[in-house]
């Protein structure tokens, strides 16, 4: 899922410093789960901001809703009949949502609430940690399910460095060494031989170089 947190609160407040009106926007998606942007934090959010102009002296009004998601225009319409009663839209969604806002309602300013980090997991109760760097070449399948993109602080295909330690990064030794738990991986499985096996450099142009990226699936499509 994507991974988020909530901007500081200065931040936000000098974004929407010139707005008496707005509407905050929260997603029940990704970001709920990370508890960066869902309807609890849109409450939170809400009350911290208000209370914050009160004491400022130019006191705002906010509107909440909190969207099914923000990344798919069928929920983004449920919002139409009154984004233009506001100046505004501060959206707590993942920056895709909040481009996805931008580009529904041309006319209305929209503001990010949170920061976007990361493709992570849950690894434990308030503890999210990145897995995918969504490269568009996923070669998992050769090193046992993890991913030395995200894994290896210097993103090899065909590790280890020789600078790790003790099962460590040398780029940080509080980290695990990527390759370190590819080869526990395999040794666990019983296939160390796959160790050998010489990994093909990414194909970037399905990455980034190109631009926003895009799938088809005509037999989706309407």
């Amino acid at each position: 899922m994507i991974i988020g947190e909530g901007k500081p609160i200065k931040e936000i407040l000098a974004m929407i410093e010139d707005h008496s009106k707005i509407l905050l926007a929260g997603c029940r998606g990704c970001v709920t789960v990370c508890c960066a942007g869902g309807e609890k934090e849109v409450g939170i959010l809400s009350a911290a901001v208000s209370l914050a102009r009160e004491n400022q002296g130019k006191p705002i009004d906010i509107k909440e809703v909190s969207l099914e998601r923000q990344c798919d225009p069928e929920y983004l319409e449920e919002i139409r009949s009154m984004v233009e009663d506001y100046e505004a839209i501060l959206s707590i969604a993942c920056g895709a949502g909040v481009q996805f806002l931008a580009e529904t309602y041309r006319k209305t300013l929209i503001y990010p609430g949170i920061n976007t980090n990361f493709i992570g997991v849950t690894q434990e109760q308030g503890v999210w940690t990145e897995r995918c760097q969504s490269c568009g070449d996923c070669k998992l399948h050769l090193t046992g399910g993890i991913c030395p993109i995200t894994r290896c602080a210097k993103s090899l295909l065909n590790g280890p460095c020789g600078g790790s330690a003790t099962g460590k990064c040398e780029v940080n030794p509080e980290t695990d060494c990527g390759w370190q738990m590819i080869y526990d991986r395999f040794k666990e499985l019983g296939c160390l031989d796959q160790m050998e096996v010489i990994i093909p450099i990414n194909d970037w142009t399905t990455s980034r170089d190109g631009g926003p990226r895009k799938i088809i699936r005509e037999d989706l499509k309407l």
